[in-house]
């Protein structure tokens, strides 16, 4: 595999790894009943969001180089329903979709990365079908995370660089020799 393929296809996994990390370090921080609030009935809780992710997940990444992205097996409107009744089931689920993402990233190689696949009949490389899950999860994760800091409220721990403490943070960067490293590396 070439350079530029290989640092992609590393890339992508850690992306992946760090907003799953951040999800669960959101989660972490809320009791359980906090996990099937929502602010509205138009609202997503972030058990539904959960729901959904991991259910697009599997969708998307089980036989991944050989069948369509949107299964027919998957019931996307039902994603949006309560359907956990507790924590254990909740992570157990986010697991089962994360999981299933990485078993099918982690068999990709340098051919596979041009190769078409298909989301609803619509022809993506791979490289644009991960591009576009990279912008999808991303996008709930951080739906989850402001549910639980507006839960947390004054309790919040932040999950970034905190208020009024980008000047350490940066002095630390700086401490460190340049080389080449994912921003995850460190956290």
């Amino acid at each position: 595999m070439n350079t530029i393929q290989t640092s992609y296809l590393t890339s992508a996994i850690k992306q992946f790894e760090y907003y799953k990390m951040l999800g669960e370090k959101a989660m972490e921080q809320l009791d359980d009943e906090s996990l099937f609030w929502s602010y509205n009935e138009e609202s997503n809780s972030i058990a539904i969001i959960v729901n959904h992710i991991s259910g697009n997940m599997q969708s998307r990444f089980t036989d991944f180089l050989s069948s369509d992205g949107e299964k027919p097996w998957r019931n996307r409107d039902s994603e949006f329903e309560d359907k956990f009744s507790d924590r254990t089931a909740l992570m157990a689920y986010w697991e089962k979709g994360w999981q299933c993402l990485f078993d099918a990233l982690k068999t990709l190689n340098e051919k596979d990365l041009e190769t078409i696949v298909y989301i609803r009949n619509d022809g993506h490389t791979v490289t644009e079908a991960i591009n576009r899950q990279l912008a999808h999860y991303p996008y709930h994760i951080g739906q989850i995370v402001y549910l639980a800091k507006m839960k947390q409220n004054n309790a919040w721990k932040t999950l970034s660089i905190a208020r009024s403490k980008s000047t350490e943070y940066n002095d630390r960067k700086f401490e460190q020799d340049k080389q080449r490293r994912h921003f995850t590396d460190d956290l």
